[in-house]
């Protein structure tokens, strides 16, 4: 049973992430054809292609982000069944599942970052995933570029990006225990809220 509890929940969070990804990259308008986004955009199609025709059009991909909203609420519900504490789960759960969108949001962007500045050192550009990572990372650093311009020839940007988003993951968890205190510390103990 711990494997289960440890596959289904990685699994599901990484469909998360693609769906994330694919209304970040509608956004910003990535490039189509793109090899990743074309990645991103047939994994999520099946699921979010359905959805479409229900939900009009607009400049957020909205059938997505619903999506991986539902998706984050059934992971904390599967979770919570899975470690025998399904009583426990009440109308809290909705601003938590909302919290840990917004926590893979996050997550995510710290990761984009952290990889562009690795990538920057080694490829210099030329890969296609360098050219997405750019045009999804770009728009955020920037607005953090505009305020505190390079110093002698170093860009502190992206880390300013990366600590602000460390020390918004340490209030999320502060706000959680505000929520519910036994809900978030069951799924905190678990490792789900890491």
């Amino acid at each position: 049973m711990q494997f289960l509890n440890f596959i289904i929940p990685t699994i599901i969070q990484l469909y998360i992430i693609i769906l994330i990804l694919r209304i970040w990259m509608q956004l910003v308008k990535s490039d189509i054809y793109n090899p990743f986004v074309q990645f991103v955009i047939k994994s999520t199609q099946p699921i979010i292609g359905k959805i479409r025709h229900l939900m009009p059009s607009s400049s957020i991909d909205i059938p997505s982000l619903l999506m991986a909203y539902i998706i984050t609420l059934s992971n904390i519900i599967f979770i919570m069944w899975a470690t025998n504490a399904l009583t426990l789960i009440s109308i809290t759960i909705i601003p938590i599942s909302i919290m840990q969108l917004l926590n893979y949001i996050g997550k995510l962007i710290f990761w984009l970052i952290l990889i562009r500045s690795l990538l920057a050192w080694i490829s210099q550009g030329r890969h296609p995933i360098d050219y997405m990572l750019i045009e999804l990372t770009e728009p955020l650093i920037s607005s953090i570029r505009q305020i505190i311009p390079p110093f002698s020839g170093l860009d502190f940007s992206s880390m300013i990006i990366m600590l602000t988003l460390i020390a918004l993951n340490h209030l999320r968890l502060d706000i959680l225990l505000l929520i519910d205190e036994k809900l978030t510390k069951i799924l905190y103990s678990i490792g789900y809220l890491m």
